[in-house]
């Protein structure tokens, strides 16, 4: 990864519609800790995950796909924001 690499910030829940929907959560949660050069941030409504784009993109397609196939149906709320995040929050953003 090259610094010029674009940067992706992804706002993810989910929303199992199931009884064992914490353990799913769970699961998808910890499948997105596993992945290198994608950071993983939660908090009591959402995930966010920083790092490059095209490995966040390819990070949540697989595991939007292994949740479908393991925990059937759910509904997957994303928010996709251009550049980390993250430095709106320290006062470093550039324009």
């Amino acid at each position: 990864m090259t610094d010029t690499a674009m940067k992706l910030t992804v706002d993810i829940s989910l929303y199992p519609l199931h009884e064992r929907y914490i353990e799913a959560i769970d699961a998808v949660i910890l499948a997105f800790s596993q992945y290198q050069g994608i950071d993983v941030v939660t908090n009591a409504t959402a995930t966010q995950l920083f790092g490059d784009y095209d490995q966040v993109m390819a990070a949540v397609n697989t595991e939007m796909r292994r949740s479908f196939e393991t925990w059937g149906r759910s509904v997957f709320v994303v928010k996709f924001i251009a550049g980390d995040s993250r430095e709106l929050l320290d006062g470093q953003a550039q324009p």
